[in-house]
């Protein structure tokens, strides 16, 4: 049986899993959280990281109920990228200092990837066409030729970014996420906008960087 820590930090979450054969024994996380109508910031971001990590690291052991790491853990993985730089090297100093303490490998893991690869562990997919929604990217991906591609992306800006920056305008709280205060302040609300994509030949799109600009000048500039 092979049984892996992973440590994620690429942005304001930090969070510590251990996986044993494909079966989640713990995933205890913790979330900055910055005030309404403000964004997070790298290094407020990372100081709250290296304040939770401990615990964090101390939880997720306890509930996978691993005594003796250094001999229940096989490896140690954590994202090395794409994400916020500070944050980023907050976990990547634990997993490298795990990684040496208890002589185990350790293993990088693109941000992307690992979500496309929790999302086949949680539903069993064999080799699904992925739509990639996230803070910093919108695509479609799919594995082809023994490695993941890129089919079509979005030109502009992500979906998360531009329900970030939405929340920010109207000063939503973060807590727990911007993406569900809005859909929990839309649900009490009405339509006042339909809107389309706009598709180019290479498959790519774009529009949300046009939609944010337009909501910001009607709730701003007016």
């Amino acid at each position: 049986m092979v049984c892996i820590l992973g440590i994620e930090g690429s942005a304001n979450k930090i969070g510590v899993g251990i996986v044993r054969d494909g079966e989640v024994l713990s995933n205890p996380r913790a979330t900055f959280h910055a005030p309404p109508g403000e964004g997070f910031r790298p290094s407020e971001t990372a100081q709250h990281h290296r304040q939770q990590i401990l615990k964090i690291l101390t939880q997720a052991l306890s509930d996978a109920k691993i005594r003796e790491p250094e001999k229940e853990i096989d490896a140690i993985a954590f994202t090395k990228g794409p994400g916020m730089g500070a944050p980023l090297q907050v976990g990547a100093i634990v997993a490298r200092t795990l990684s040496l303490t208890w002589s185990v490998p350790l293993i990088p893991v693109n941000h992307c990837i690992g979500h496309i690869e929790m999302g086949r562990l949680i539903t069993g997919a064999h080799n699904p066409v992925v739509l990639y929604v996230s803070g910093g990217n919108t695509q479609v991906i799919s594995y082809s030729h023994n490695k993941y591609r890129v089919f079509g992306e979005t030109i502009d800006i992500a979906v998360g970014n531009c329900l970030d920056r939405f929340a920010r305008v109207v000063r939503l709280p973060n807590d727990p996420s911007p993406g569900y205060n809005i859909e929990q302040a839309a649900k009490k609300g009405m339509l006042i906008l339909i809107f389309r994509l706009i598709y180019a030949t290479t498959k790519n799109f774009t529009y949300w960087s046009s939609f944010w600009q337009f909501t910001e000048f009607r709730l701003i500039g007016n």
